[in-house]
């Protein structure tokens, strides 16, 4: 990799630091062109190839902040990593955010992924936050708008405490409450009735987990989907618990939640306050639990923005 600094009045750029045998592999993990138009946008400078080259061109500063970025590609790329498309332009925006970060941290340091089909880590500071909470705290409260990866992650680190025999089960759970439709009455068995509410964390946990292996897990009731208004009079053990939509609970279902817990278990509330189902939002047991319980030890709180 070659670097350029700013160039005047149409002056050749300055050669900077090499890094050609690392730049060839990450060419061929992630697509070149979209790579190069993110990091542009970015970094704010223009960028070239020349054979196993990339040339940088801009301002001194905006030279230097590119220069450690590909510097940290380079280390990622030493120590086995192998970028994915979106990766490259969210490490970027991480160090522009804060050049001290060290990308190790989010792209190698995630949660192992042995048994998923995918490699899955925080592609933002709020993310690294939420899983470093998750690995500290017995009960984790993620709460923030919709695709900022509180049910995703949540699910990947619960799949992960399963895989490493962290934890014997994983249960999830959501409030059965629609969102503007009334299903009426719904053919089929139990499962089938609460199916539609609970279609979204099996569509997570598909995604985690091979097909066959997860269908053979929900059977054997090593991983439970069920609706919460079943968890009343349970005592969970050894369990990763994921209360999902928790915004529409009613403060009465947060209490006997928050009391199911029992020894060696971790739990996980995710919800959006902006987005509130139930009759009176301001019965909300999301939004009560959020004031009763911030200033606990041993329950961590993380607040996801747009």
């Amino acid at each position: 990799m070659s670097t350029g600094g700013a160039r005047g009045a149409g002056g050749p750029a300055e050669p900077g630091a090499q890094v050609s045998d690392r730049w060839v592999q990450w060419r061929r993990d992630v697509s070149l062109d979209e790579s190069l138009k993110s990091l542009e946008s970015v970094l704010n400078v223009k960028l070239k190839t020349s054979g196993h080259d990339v040339v940088v061109e801009g301002g001194a500063e905006a030279v230097a902040r590119a220069e450690r970025v590909f510097a940290q590609f380079a280390g990622l790329l030493r120590d086995g990593y192998r970028f994915q498309r979106g990766d490259v332009k969210t490490a970027a925006q991480l160090l522009v955010d804060d050049a001290s970060l060290d990308l190790r941290d989010y792209f190698l340091k995630g949660t192992a992924r042995q048994a998923t089909k995918r490699r899955v880590g925080p592609k933002s500071v709020n993310q690294r936050r939420y899983l470093d909470a998750i690995e500290q705290h017995d009960i984790v409260f993620g709460v923030g708008p919709a695709g900022t990866g509180k049910t995703y992650l949540a699910m990947a680190q619960a799949v992960s405490y399963l895989v490493n025999k962290k934890v014997s089960r994983i249960i999830l759970a959501r409030p059965a409450v629609e969102a503007g439709e009334k299903l009426g009455f719904l053919p089929g068995d139990l499962q089938e009735k609460v199916n539609p509410y609970l279609r979204p964390l099996y569509d997570a946990l598909y995604d985690m987990m091979e097909t066959e292996k997860a269908t053979r897990l929900v059977e054997r009731g090593t991983i439970e989907v069920a609706p919460l208004a079943f968890m009343r009079g349970r005592t969970l053990n050894d369990a990763f618990v994921i209360l999902d939509e928790a915004q529409n609970t009613t403060s009465e279902q947060m209490k006997m939640f928050l009391t199911r817990l029992g020894f060696g278990s971790k739990a996980v509330v995710t919800g959006d306050i902006t987005q509130i189902d139930l009759p009176n939002p301001k019965g909300s047991g999301l939004v009560e639990a959020l004031k009763i319980v911030s200033a606990i030890e041993g329950i961590g709180i993380v607040h996801f923005d747009d």
